[in-house]
């Protein structure tokens, strides 16, 4: 079994919801105060800010008091350890296939038991 370090942990918990997805991607483009994400979410500021905690925590998103707004920007995490884990899955699954497809070529013609 694959295991996972901490900070994939911390990532793939932070990418798997739609709205953080959606948080960075809005990031991505410019800085925004918590206030204008909830306000672009439709959500309130305290389910805003309990999403930004969860990307904040995996490094994904830095946040900055600024007077008595609070800025975020995107953070200093750049998923590579993420990127390596999900091509190793994917080079496992087109394994486990091509060994599928040459059983089937192998087996192909014979009668059934």
């Amino acid at each position: 079994m694959v295991q996972c370090s901490d900070g994939l942990d911390d990532s793939f918990r932070a990418l798997s919801d739609r709205t953080r997805r959606g948080i960075l991607e809005r990031l991505g483009a410019r800085e925004a105060s918590v206030s204008e994400l909830a306000g672009q979410f439709g959500m309130t500021l305290t389910g805003m800010k309990k999403h930004i905690a969860v990307l904040e925590e995996a490094g994904l998103v830095r946040t900055e008091k600024v007077g008595r707004v609070r800025i975020c920007r995107i953070g200093p995490r750049r998923l590579e350890d993420e990127t390596a884990w999900i091509a190793r899955y994917q080079e496992m699954l087109e394994a486990r296939l091509d060994r599928l497809g040459a059983f089937l070529e192998r087996t192909k013609g014979e009668p059934e038991p």
